[in-house]
């Protein structure tokens, strides 16, 4: 990986990452592909409509399903699923985090349940990164202890202490691999955890950061915490990671929190709202959020955000739209994702060349005056 540092706006950071397989301009947002699909997108999309240079896979489900070995024999993700450019894929701590109810963290790792079948895993550092050099993606996370807010003290601090043993764990096991000659075009990331106590993520961030890892993120936040609670421990954290690595915030968020976050120095982000709320009905716009399936659309003939250029509000109707949706058409899916897809990248799009240009404080000012009423059904 070569990681550059372009220009800075007070904190707010433009980067460029290079991997074996795509140029990424940060800030990045990268759409969630969990299976190795972006619901209801194919490649063509991704690729020609969206321009995404990396989308995230998770460990835990492809590992499930179809299994990381057959991916490896039908040429890893890029070549199982024809996207070419970057993979990031994430360890699996967090599936242990949300189906907690089928799963255990040990000394050792996780155990847990299948949620297709019933059938018992246990994930170790080691096994993890075994399976993510079957998929061959350009970032792979390690194996973390994430906890959910709020959590006692005693608890995170042994979340703090697995997760060092196992980031100690995993980057010799990786770096020893690599002098194997197994996944030299690999990239691993460590991930800060710590709730929201400051003590605790200076010294998760200071343990790990001190070790030899291509990147780190910072994890355990957005569950459950109010958002100002993240800001905080975000602006906090941030000071004790390199400022020659990618800075990755995993999980969020909403546009605000992408905007706010960037202000603090994060360079890349991840989370499903976008696809999520497409296929509910939320779509993202400029001046905030609205609700396409409201009775008020059901003649709007305008687009879903006239300021955007995506292909759905070029070509159709908020009305066409809110059809769509109560038909239960599987158009709309695409139709919707596309368009909420778009405005997250082109919102990073757009936030770079602030940064660039150092004006990342005026265009934060414009985003939030344009977000003072959102349309409402």
């Amino acid at each position: 990986m070569q990681f550059t540092l372009e220009a800075t706006s007070k904190n707010a950071r433009a980067c460029t990452i290079k991997t074996a397989h795509s140029t990424i301009k940060t800030p990045v947002f990268m759409p969630v592909g969990t299976v190795g699909s972006v619901k209801s997108l194919d490649v063509a999309d991704l690729l020609d409509i969206l321009g995404a240079d990396i989308i995230l896979a998770n460990t835990y489900h492809m590992y499930l399903r179809p299994g990381d070995t057959t991916v490896a024999k039908l040429g890893k993700l890029h070549g199982f699923t024809k996207y070419p450019k970057s993979f990031l894929t994430d360890s699996g701590g967090f599936q242990a985090f949300s189906l907690s109810d089928i799963s255990k963290a040990s000394k050792n790792g996780i155990e847990f349940r299948s949620h297709i079948d019933g059938s018992k895993h246990f994930f170790t550092p080691k096994k993890v990164i075994d399976i993510q050099h079957n998929l061959g993606s350009d970032i792979m996370m390690i194996l973390d202890d994430l906890v959910a807010l709020p959590a006692t003290q005693e608890r995170i601090a042994l979340s703090i202490e697995r997760t060092t043993e196992w980031a100690n764990e995993s980057i010799e096991y990786f770096r020893e691999n690599q002098k194997k000659g197994i996944g030299l075009e690999q990239n691993i990331f460590a991930i800060i955890q710590g709730g929201t106590d400051k003590a605790f993520r200076t010294k998760s961030a200071t343990e790990l950061c001190a070790l030899d890892y291509d990147g780190f993120a910072i994890g355990g936040l957005s569950v459950g915490e109010l958002n100002e609670e993240m800001y905080n421990t975000v602006e906090h954290t941030v000071q004790y990671m390199p400022k020659d690595k990618p800075r990755y915030l995993m999980g969020v968020g909403t546009p605000e929190d992408l905007i706010e976050n960037i202000e603090r120095g994060i360079d890349m982000f991840d989370c499903v709202m976008p696809t999520r709320n497409a296929r509910n009905g939320t779509l993202f716009t400029s001046f905030g959020r609205i609700n396409i399936k409201g009775a008020k659309f059901k003649e709007d003939p305008l687009p879903i955000d006239p300021e955007c250029q995506c292909i759905t509000c070029k070509t159709y109707s908020r009305a066409y739209l809110n059809h769509l949706f109560r038909a239960r058409e599987i158009t709309y899916f695409r139709l919707a994702t596309l368009h909420n897809l778009h405005y997250y990248l082109n919102l990073m799009r757009e936030v770079r060349v602030a940064i660039l240009e150092d004006k990342f404080a005026e265009y934060k000012t414009e985003f939030y005056r344009k977000r003072v009423q959102e349309i409402e059904a």
